[in-house]
């Protein structure tokens, strides 16, 4: 099928998110790295409600990305508190 392709795509880059969220030298780069993590989970489960025809699953990958979005600002927030 044509959306193959592109699951295999954010598989290998699921892959390689991981291993710079082992291998991240930083907290920040390791939460990056999570939330690009995330981002890679809605593509997919984008892919998969196309792929099997059921739009109920792009209302679960909307709520993922606004539970995403709210750990990121709470993370932004931290570090500015923690600067100081």
């Amino acid at each position: 099928m044509i959306l193959e392709l592109p699951t295999i795509i954010l598989m290998l880059g699921l892959i390689l998110t991981v291993a710079r969220l082992i291998r991240g030298p930083s907290l920040a780069s390791r939460v990056v790295a999570f939330d690009l993590m995330t981002t890679i989970g809605i593509g997919l489960i984008a892919v998969y409600a196309v792929m099997t025809g059921q739009p109920v699953f792009l209302d679960i990958a909307v709520v993922l990305a606004l539970i995403s979005f709210l750990g990121t600002v709470a993370f932004a927030f931290y570090l500015e508190r923690s600067k100081r």
